[in-house]
């Protein structure tokens, strides 16, 4: 399996330098349909087809100029709020515009989560596909992505499904080292399967390094397996 994974990408890197030296007028749909092929190989048939008549483009990579152009008309303080919708009847249709065009843009994966919950409707209002769905979406066009599997993971816990998503969020450490946001998340997450130790050590770490959220901390302590992070001695030379 590794081995086809690896072929599998060399032949998209060698496709994609041999489609950027051709000089055809339908160059841009070429690169897309190949570039979305090589990236979707994981992604279910449920959730569709990452091609995209604008992008899609790597969120973290995109130019100032290609956000603009979806977020001035489509991913806007109204939307991300969810206080209506831009160019569509509600919030759906534009965060999903949003996320056709930038599958990993983490503000509006958050927002998606949240109108979910708003609306208590999965796929919410004029998005198609459910919230699962589109966190897949981001997962398989940028496995690397550590905010989408961080993100994905705690979508998993908070829907009863621990364990599938300390699966996430492990991952999501690995790649990001300690980062607090996923130190966090991966404690509440160990809470839930009444792991405390692992719960605590992680709640540990993330406060160490300055995480300001106190909900960890006040979960372990109405569980009465909060612990106060022990206190550093520096080692003194003894007395002669």
């Amino acid at each position: 399996m590794a081995g086809q994974i690896n072929f599998i990408k060399r032949f998209c890197t060698q496709r994609h330098h041999m489609i950027a030296k051709a000089k055809f007028k339908l160059l841009p749909a070429i690169i897309l349909v190949t570039t979305t092929h090589c990236y979707a190989q994981s992604l279910s048939p449920v959730c569709g087809e990452l091609a995209n008549g604008y992008g899609p483009f790597d969120y973290r990579k995109a130019e100032s100029s290609q956000r603009s152009i979806v977020e001035k008309f489509h991913f806007t303080s109204k939307v991300e709020t969810l206080r209506g919708g831009s160019t569509a009847s509600t919030p759906g249709g534009d965060l999903a515009y949003t996320l056709r065009a930038f599958p990993n843009h983490p503000r509006a994966l958050m927002a998606t989560i949240r109108f979910a919950e708003q609306t208590k409707r999965n796929p919410p209002p004029e998005m198609i596909y459910s919230v699962s769905c589109w966190l897949e979406r981001a997962e398989a066009f940028q496995p690397d992505d550590t905010t989408v599997k961080m993100l994905f993971g705690s979508y998993l816990v908070r829907s009863g499904k621990p364990k599938e998503g300390i699966q996430k969020l492990e991952a999501s450490l690995e790649l990001s080292g300690d980062d607090t946001n996923v130190l966090y998340n991966l404690g509440l997450a160990y809470f839930e399967l009444k792991d405390f130790d692992r719960s605590l050590e992680l709640a540990h770490r993330a406060y160490e390094a300055g995480f300001p959220l106190p909900g960890l901390r006040n979960k372990l302590k109405k569980a009465g397996k909060w612990k106060e992070i022990p206190q550093k001695t520096e080692d003194r030379p003894e007395k002669p």
